[in-house]
């Protein structure tokens, strides 16, 4: 079971390797993956006026400017190897300090894909309309050890807390901590989501806002121990966020989920013990054909959860 649920890239995505520098992939996801294979590693990818006509957008103006994507690479020590760095931005000219989400992807996901359907066209078409105020997303590739330890030398959590922080701050986004105000999980990416929350509480350092789309909330035993993500029962139980609800109880927390997902009954046990504040549940499967129809719903409820400027 794809437990990411997103699409396929290309041969041609996969043969075609961004440098070092900055990668800037201009426009909606299908269109700004095109535009990236065709365009140049180390460039600025604008849109063209036939594009903007394809989309709707009739100027460059302010109230229509597109959001960008940008994709670097970066090397980490936590994990001991380099790493994509992705950050989604409502506009091109995002500003200073500009408050980020987490995005973490799902199992043989990887940070290229794991914006779900929309995402950057809903943020940028929100934030132009003054729908909510301007935030972005950071991915980063996480492995496949639900964002955890699993590995000795390997540690994509160490990764999160210690090195996303000092990534942020020297492009100058997320303020002058370079912290994350939330963090937004899909599939092995939920259960990330929460794992990193609680480690943020315990630094005294908390969320504003958790986003999970359909958690890989596993109930059992012998269901996770098919994913080798853990060393035993007991090192899964340690860790599994059901078993330690208290540890984010006070984040404002929003989860969206089909009720044909196989996640669906951890999910269920999720709702009525943690209380979201935000619990859709809808006729749909494990994936982004559900997941592209609740990010405007994601985008909303972070959107509200910002911290308050001074």
């Amino acid at each position: 079971m794809r437990e990411d649920g997103d699409p396929p890239v290309t041969e041609r995505a996969k043969r075609r390797r961004p440098s070092r520098r900055s990668v800037l992939i201009a426009g909606t996801s299908g269109l700004g993956i095109a535009a990236f294979a065709a365009g140049t590693a180390t460039g600025t990818l604008p849109f063209t006026p036939a594009i903007q006509r394809a989309l709707g957008v009739a100027s460059s103006s302010p109230a229509t400017e597109l959001g960008v994507t940008r994709v670097e690479r970066v090397y980490s020590a936590a994990r001991g190897r380099e790493v994509d760095l992705v950050t989604v931005l409502p506009t091109r000219s995002a500003g200073s300090n500009l408050p980020m989400s987490l995005l973490l992807h799902g199992l043989h996901g990887n940070a290229r894909k794991a914006s779900p359907t929309g995402l950057l066209r809903q943020l940028s078409s929100d934030v132009a309309r003054r729908a909510v105020p301007p935030f972005g997303f950071v991915a980063v590739d996480g492995g496949d050890h639900y964002w955890h330890q699993n590995t000795d030398g390997d540690n994509p959590m160490a990764m999160l807390l210690e090195e996303v922080p000092v990534w942020l701050r020297q492009r100058g986004l997320a303020g002058p901590d370079g912290l994350p105000f939330a963090c937004t999980g899909m599939s092995m990416g939920g259960f990330g989501a929460l794992l990193y929350g609680r480690r943020r509480a315990e630094r005294r350092q908390p969320l504003k806002a958790m986003a999970l789309l359909a958690p890989a909330l596993i109930t059992s035993w012998p269901e996770m121990a098919k994913r080798k993500a853990f060393r035993d029962a007991a090192d899964w139980a340690s860790l599994d966020p059901l078993r330690n609800l208290d540890a984010t109880r006070g984040v404002p927390t929003g989860v969206w989920c089909g009720t044909e997902d196989s996640f669906i009954g951890g999910v269920r046990k999720f709702i009525t013990e943690a209380r979201p504040v935000v619990a859709h549940t809808a006729r749909g499967k494990h994936g982004d054909a559900f997941n592209r129809t609740v990010v405007p719903s994601v985008v909303g409820f972070l959107g509200k959860q910002l911290p308050k400027t001074p």
